[in-house]
This record gives C-alpha cells, sequence and structure tokens, in this order.
C-alpha cells in the first residue's frame, strides 16, 4: 500500500465512491472552486449542475488529474476495498490503478479510424501488457492471442450497448453526431471503469438522440456496475436518470440532494434564472409553486445549503477581498443570486399580512400589473 492509497476507516465513507472535502482551486486571485464539498454514491447517477461558469469543468479536471487542487481531498473508493487520493496520483495512473474514465464536451475520437478500432484502441493497455511491451504480439504467441480476442469480443459488447454494430466497419468520422456521443461512452467503458466522468454528454443532441443516451446510461448504472458522474444542463436528461443532483454557483455549492429536492430550491432558481434581488420573490411567487413559495417565507433550507466556507464566496461579497497569500481580488458585488435569496430570506419576519399570498399557476387570473415586493409596479425583467 503506498502513500496515494489507502484503506477505508471512516464508515461515513462506505457507500460513496467518491468523496469530495473540502476542494478549493484558485488561478492566481480568481477562485474557480471554493470550498467544496460533496459525495458520489457507488452504483448510482450523480449529476453537477449549475449556471454556466460556475466551475462544473473545473471540478471535473480536478477528479480527472488534469489539474492539481490548491486545497482539499478527493478520494476514491475501489470495490476491492482500496482508496485512493487522486490529488495524489500522477496523471496518467488516476484511469489506471483508481479506475477512473472521463469523456469530454468536445467529442475526441479517433475520426479516421473505424468504430470497433477505436474501442480496441482503448484497451491498448491490457493488449501492451500481453505483449511483454515488447514486438512478441506480432508473433502470435498464445497470450497476446488471447487477451486480442478478448479485447474484440469487449468491444463488440460495447458496440451492442451503444446500437453501432451496423456501423462497426465504418469511419468514426461518418457516424451522426449523437452516435459519436455514445461511441464516446462505450469508448470510455473498454478501460473498465469503477467510476466515468461525463462532461456534457447531451449537448448539442435531439430528443430522440438523448432518449438513446439516456438508455446507454441506465444501462451501463443497471449491468455493469460503473457509478456515473455528468455535467449536464440538459435538465430533461438530469431529472429522469440522476439519483442525486449537486448544485454549483461561482464554485460553491448551493444545493445538493435529490432532484426533487433540487428542482424546487428557492436558491437554485434564483440561480438559474439569473434576476435582480429586488425581483427574487417576484419571480419565485410566478412559479407558482407552493412549496417554493412557503420556503420563501420560512427560510432556507439547512440541510441543502453549503456549511462554513474559507472562500469569500461563501460570505458577503465586497469590492476587495484579502486572502492569506496577500492576493486581492475585485469581485462584482451581489454576484451570488443563491447569496441574495439567503440574505432576504433571514432577513426580519414579515407580517402576517405581509406573506405571499400567490396560488399556483392556473388556479387564478393572472392580475393585469405584477407589482415588485416594494409594492411599486414592476417593469419587465432586467
Amino acid at each position: 500500500m503506498t502513500a496515494n492509497a489507502i484503506q477505508k476507516t471512516n464508515p461515513d465513507m462506505k457507500d460513496a465512491i467518491l468523496q469530495v472535502d473540502h476542494l478549493s482551486m484558485k488561478f492566481g486571485g480568481l477562485i474557480a472552486i471554493g470550498d467544496l464539498s460533496f459525495q458520489a454514491k457507488r452504483g448510482e447517477i450523480t449529476a453537477l449542475i449549475g449556471p454556466n461558469g460556475a466551475g462544473k469543468t473545473t471540478v471535473f479536471n480536478c477528479i480527472t488529474g488534469f489539474y492539481k487542487p490548491s486545497e482539499g481531498m478527493i478520494t476514491l473508493n475501489r470495490a476491492d476495498g482500496s482508496s485512493y487520493l487522486l490529488e495524489r496520483l500522477p496523471n496518467h495512473e488516476i484511469p489506471a490503478r483508481a479506475k477512473v474514465a472521463r469523456t469530454f464536451q468536445n467529442i475526441r475520437l479517433f475520426s479516421g479510424m473505424t468504430v470497433l478500432e477505436n474501442l480496441l484502441v482503448a484497451q491498448h493497455n491490457k493488449l501492451m501488457k500481453a505483449s511483454g511491451y515488447t514486438i512478441l504480439g506480432l508473433f502470435g504467441f498464445s497470450g497476446y492471442r488471447k487477451a486480442s480476442a478478448e479485447s474484440v469480443e469487449l468491444a463488440k459488447y460495447w458496440l451492442e450497448k451503444a446500437d453501432l454494430v451496423d456501423r462497426a466497419d465504418d469511419p468514426a468520422g461518418d457516424l451522426p453526431y449523437g452516435a459519436q456521443r455514445r461511441l464516446e461512452i462505450a469508448r470510455a467503458m473498454c478501460t473498465g471503469p469503477e467510476l466515468l466522468c461525463l462532461d456534457e454528454p447531451a449537448a448539442g443532441l435531439n430528443p430522440k438522440e438523448s432518449l438513446a443516451l439516456n438508455s446507454l446510461l441506465m444501462d451501463i448504472k443497471k449491468t455493469s456496475g460503473t457509478s456515473i458522474l455528468l455535467i449536464e444542463h440538459d435538465m430533461s436528461v438530469v431529472m429522469q436518470i440522476s439519483d442525486h443532483v449537486v448544485v454549483l454557483e461561482y464554485g460553491r455549492k448551493i444545493s445538493d440532494g435529490s432532484p426533487q429536492s433540487v428542482r424546487t430550491d428557492p436558491r437554485v432558481i434564483a440561480a438559474y434564472l439569473g434576476v435582480d434581488d429586488e425581483e427574487v420573490e417576484a419571480v419565485l411567487t410566478e412559479v407558482g409553486d407552493e412549496d417554493v413559495i412557503e420556503q420563501l417565507d420560512t427560510g432556507p433550507d439547512s440541510a441543502h445549503g453549503p456549511g462554513t466556507s474559507s472562500s469569500y464566496l461563501a460570505g458577503p461579497v465586497s469590492d476587495t477581498i484579502g486572502h492569506s497569500q496577500g492576493e486581492r481580488v475585485t469581485v462584482s458585488k451581489g454576484a451570488s443570486k443563491a447569496a441574495q435569496y439567503d440574505t432576504r430570506a433571514n432577513s426580519a419576519p414579515r407580517k402576517p399580512s405581509e406573506r405571499l399570498t400567490a396560488k399556483p399557476a392556473g388556479k387564478s387570473p393572472k392580475p393585469a400589473a405584477a407589482k415588485s415586493p416594494t409594492g411599486k409596479p414592476r417593469g419587465g425583467r432586467k
């Protein structure tokens, strides 16, 4: 057991394949990720969502070794009982030893190779080991022939799963866009990962292609035992297949829970709509969800909110913030819409006559002129 591999000792991590603790990533004076903590459970699909620029891909890059985080720990717990601190592993050992695979926002196939060859390339390490890292494979030694046959069978298996058997001998670049997405996922699965990280797999897909993608991901979850961590903007994909959702805004976790709880979290609604602080209540009222309105009246749900953070994102945002290394960062006031909601929800309690009384949409006619929470006529959204 090396320094990079540790034994499981924390009972809270028993069912977590991935444990992210107090992760921070700084680029000079910019804090892209601030004190982020979450878990991805084994055998589940965990979605990491948030507005553009929330830091989702930066989190993926830290998990998969493209970036080394400024602070925090990323623990991968394998099924055999061993655990690895990913921030300490060399980049190439994260897929080889920790069994983490990923795809990217932009498709990265070998377009000139056939579909089958793309899946065989993913098994290069296994074939090289069978050849003794020499030219013995050229002479057809029995060990290499066996490994080669197993690689072809595994490739055929994932071609069937991805519904690409009929295109096995076609160049990968000739496939439709949705089929290329499925091929990329099939190629990642040929490496035998325990954690599959997908960066916006449904980007650019039409509804039919999104349905095929959902079917493939659900099949991977049910039949392979591989856990999935995905970044996605297509909420129809997220809400249909995810077991657990983590929401980021400006590098800070603002919600963490089931798809249903996240969908009705006022902080998430405010972050996605991007409204001005004086319009937060009015927009939530227009949503017409009684549960959301009740949360607005009674304050935020502490179970889903972020904990104490060392990042400037967790506290009031001022013009300039000093850091321990002497860095100073200029930040726009009121940048976080979720923080604006928290501030308003934690303000002085309203009188009974001032509480929101809006009913769900469709149950009452819409008033001729909507008013802001201040009582003044409200114009169009900013």
